[in-house]
């Protein structure tokens, strides 16, 4: 009977441990679910009221691109633009959506013949982009975030 009672005693002071609760600080916890988020993706893709009609995210992110590329290629189209030889160039436009919905240029990439013969061309870009519709910003995790683009416009006078 003693043995049993000093095993119970044993048994009842070690385990005491199994009862204590960790304490979990919320910086802990913010801080694991830093890591587990992906950043370099959003949920939803910047877009236009035009594009709400598509379901997927791949759809609305297509149809952003397009709507933003025809937007620039038709107000380029609409400029007065004379040179002196063929261009045909590829201009990467690097920008920038903020949580609000605006568009900044962070870059322009021109081919150094396209400098040129279109002196205003960034400048012509950069107006097009003051005229675009709304904006919606992406979204991540029901937050507006901002995101960066390239997108290539392809430059063709004769």
């Amino acid at each position: 009977m003693q043995k049993l009672f000093v095993f119970l005693l044993i048994i009842s002071a070690t385990s005491c441990e199994y009862f204590n609760a960790k304490k979990i600080t919320s910086e802990s916890i913010y801080n694991e679910e830093l890591k587990m988020v992906n950043w370099n993706a959003v949920d939803t893709y910047p877009t236009f009221s035009v594009c709400d009609t598509f379901e997927t995210k791949n759809e609305k992110k297509t149809c952003f691109e397009n709507t933003l590329s025809q937007h620039i290629t038709s107000s380029l189209q609409n400029e007065a633009i004379v040179v002196s030889q063929d261009i045909e160039d590829t201009v990467v436009l690097e920008f920038q959506i903020s949580e609000l919905g605006e568009i900044t240029v962070k870059h322009i990439n021109l081919n150094a013949v396209t400098v040129l013969e279109i002196p205003e061309i960034k400048n012509m870009i950069a107006s097009s982009l003051n005229t675009l519709p709304q904006v919606f910003p992406a979204i991540k995790r029901n937050q507006p975030v901002r995101t960066e683009f390239k997108l290539p416009i392809v430059i063709a006078v004769n």
